[in-house]
């Protein structure tokens, strides 16, 4: 039997049924505030979602990287905007009250390629004794 995951004591399908204050109340001062703030541009993000989903769209795409994750959305796949492309993320019950782009990274890690000939003063010694 698979383990049940629960959200300060709650199980998702209660907090699917939750209005959005009151799942407001649950999240952490930071995310708690944004979303508080926000409530309007969050329920228009929560209108749009269920069209796309009703529509038949298993990726939703978006922008918007400061919208909170909340309950409606978990289960679904939101490509994120990184700046240069769409990253699709599967959306779990572990990351309720996140923001999406902390999942995106808008950085990639910094891998450096092997050095050509004449790069460096070894190659260039071992170049002209090659003549």
């Amino acid at each position: 039997m698979a383990k049940q995951i629960l959200f300060y004591g709650k199980a998702i399908e209660e907090l699917q049924k939750m209005p959005l204050q009151e799942f407001a109340k649950l999240l952490k001062s930071r995310s708690r505030r944004s979303l508080l703030r926000r409530m309007e541009e969050v329920q228009k993000f929560l209108q749009r979602v269920d069209k796309k989903v009703k529509k038949g769209k298993t990726t939703i795409r978006t922008h918007e990287r400061d919208m909170i994750i909340t309950p409606q959305v978990v289960g679904l796949t939101v490509a994120i905007h990184n700046g240069k492309e769409f990253v699709p993320i599967k959306i779990t019950e572990n990351m309720l009250g996140h923001f999406l782009g902390e999942l995106a990274m808008t950085r990639k890690r910094v891998t450096h390629g092997s050095a050509g000939i004449g790069a460096t003063r070894s190659s260039a010694v071992a170049k002209s004794k090659a003549k």
